[in-house]
């Protein structure tokens, strides 16, 4: 597929949106309402801000900002678990620059390496393992987070350091899937969702078979979806036309990336190290998901930070802005928050969707004039 740029040749989204809106006032007219389709990714909804997409495509539209920014869904007790481990003497802590800034119940891993802490960005798991070889009389743990997108190097690196014997090395591991969170999701009566954009580089790891339940037990149509504008608004196309012919299925808008069954590698690996959907995680203003969670198994347990430092296990979140979780499920838009902007902006973050360009707050602070003086096509 050919990549278009919105702004030199805006041209093949206007025919693209003109070509669906049709299909947006068909599907309006069945339901009685505007149709709401959730974007998963962090991705996504950074894309459809940036190129002002709510205001181009028809009024029958309504996107949901779906939970899929690992960043955002991190809980203040996991944040506070990496600062007392980054606060101790003999530990280097690292991780992606991303989670930096996340805020913890009083203070976020930017502040404390700021009064002195050791904590250094990486841009992979496995420049960790290289601090460990170079730094033998300390402690060096790696903050893994994320979907299934970045469980895979996790779980290279820690077979990596078993197989030649680190001792000095471990992993903080609050990794979670994406199945078990489209289904608590789906299971609550405050949701109002017709239809998903399916995430890509997840996507790209699990494939588009994990995602069959969606169609055959909830009902509910899905299209993976790449991230250039003409990528989503061709999903949501595929979206309207499933929904017109009162369908469910699962199709695959971004086949130069995603194939049916997955990357087997990748699994393979994560499958090792990681014991899959077997426990419930906490998420930042969701709470507890069911099964959502993918803990260091058994045979790897020795590259398990939270056991090696016998950190103390936390099991409630409450969300520090009491809006983030209504945003989060698109009760509210991130503007309708009364913090948005005044007491919470991506200078002073008061709530983790304000932290991540993927956030939906962060991208709505930031692209909001560009949305508001959008040309309607």
């Amino acid at each position: 597929m050919k990549l278009i740029d919105p702004f030199r040749d805006p041209e093949p989204i206007k025919s693209a949106i003109r070509h669906l809106q049709p299909k947006a006032i068909s599907c309006a007219d069945q339901l009685g309402r505007p149709v709401q389709i959730m974007e998963v990714c962090g991705g996504h909804t950074h894309t459809l801000f940036k190129f002002g997409l709510p205001e181009l495509l028809p009024k029958q539209i309504e996107f949901v900002h779906g939970p899929g920014c690992p960043v955002c869904v991190l809980p203040r007790a996991v944040i506070d678990q990496a600062i007392a481990l980054a606060t101790r003497a003999d530990v280097i802590f690292t991780t992606f620059g991303d989670a930096l800034r996340v805020p913890g119940s009083e203070h976020s891993l930017q502040a404390v390496r700021a009064q002195g802490a050791d904590v250094r960005v990486l841009y992979s798991p496995a420049d960790a393992l290289v601090l460990a070889q170079q730094n033998p009389s300390k402690q060096v743990v790696f903050f893994a987070i994320g979907f299934e997108t970045t469980m895979p190097s996790t779980a290279l690196v820690i077979q990596q350091a078993a197989k030649q014997g680190f001792e000095n090395f471990s992993v903080l591991s609050h990794h979670i899937t994406i199945m078990p969170t489209l289904r608590a999701l789906l299971d609550r009566d405050d949701v109002l969702i017709d239809g998903f954009i399916g995430p890509g580089h997840v996507s790209a790891i699990i494939g588009e078979q994990a995602y069959r339940d969606i169609a055959d037990h909830y009902q509910k149509p899905l299209v993976i979806s790449g991230f250039e504008p003409l990528d989503i608004v061709q999903s949501i196309d595929m979206l309207l036309t499933q929904l017109v012919e009162q369908r469910c299925d699962i199709e695959n808008q971004y086949t130069r990336v995603v194939k049916s069954k997955g990357n087997q590698a990748a699994l393979n690996a994560m499958y090792d190290v990681f014991a899959i959907d077997s426990e419930d995680a906490l998420w930042r203003g969701l709470g507890q998901i069911k099964d959502s969670g993918a803990p260091i198994s058994n045979a790897y347990a020795h590259f398990d930070a939270a056991k090696r430092f016998a950190l103390p296990v936390q099991n409630q979140e409450i969300d520090c802005s009491g809006y983030c979780d209504q945003v989060m499920i698109g009760k509210l838009k991130p503007s309708q928050c009364p913090h948005f902007g005044k007491s919470c902006s991506p200078q002073q973050p008061m709530g983790a969707l304000m932290v991540s360009t993927e956030g939906a707050c962060s991208a709505y602070y930031r692209y909001r004039p560009l949305m508001e003086n959008s040309e309607v096509v």
